[in-house]
């Protein structure tokens, strides 16, 4: 069975786009812990074009550099990546793919009959999965500090998007590391 599962770096106004600034500070030994048991059993990683980017653009190097984050590139690039783009420029990085659609690439994981599909960040396609109803659980590691600035995780809109608490933890530092599963409407 598949399980889409999104992980978001997120300030306390809703602010996910990724500021060292508010970011930086919180992150410790206890959130490495939070985000490489996200990381544990992953198949694939379904990538927004610009997540894929910043990945693409620091991980190899890290890897090949063989310091302390060299074992955790070398598995972000072992592990199969589909990146979400419409354009058709190289992508240059081992064991990628791209698909233009972020639902259809879910639907398409899940008929494959993956295991477990990680989004890290991709702020566009949690939205696209949120939905469509593919995405299977939101983790949110929210830090204790207000960014007053950035793109948000979620939008204004319709319908609204209950969600069910299925773990949390206080990390040392005030970021809570909460884990929820959207309710899912009955047929």
């Amino acid at each position: 069975m598949t399980t889409i599962i999104s992980t978001v770096f997120i300030s306390l106004d809703g602010v996910a786009e990724i500021d060292f600034a508010w970011h930086g500070p919180y992150f410790d030994e206890a959130m490495g812990e939070c985000v490489a048991a996200d990381y544990d059993g992953v198949d694939v990683l379904l990538l927004g074009r610009g997540t894929y980017e910043s990945f693409a653009g620091a991980w190899p190097e890290r890897e090949a550099a063989g310091g302390e984050d060299a074992e955790f590139g070398a598995l972000i690039g072992d592990t199969r990546k589909v990146v979400i783009t419409s354009g058709e420029q190289d992508l240059g990085w081992r064991n990628v793919e791209r698909a233009a659609d972020p639902v259809a690439a879910a639907q398409a994981l899940r008929s494959q009959g993956v295991g477990k599909v990680l989004i890290p960040g991709s702020l566009p396609v949690v939205r696209a999965l949120l939905d469509a109803g593919e995405l299977d659980e939101l983790h949110l590691l929210v830090h204790p500090i207000a960014a007053r600035s950035g793109d948000r995780l979620f939008t204004e809109g319709e319908p609204m998007l209950p969600m069910t608490l299925l773990r949390s933890k206080a990390l040392p530092t005030g970021v809570l590391a909460l884990e929820y599963a959207p309710v899912r409407a009955e047929a």
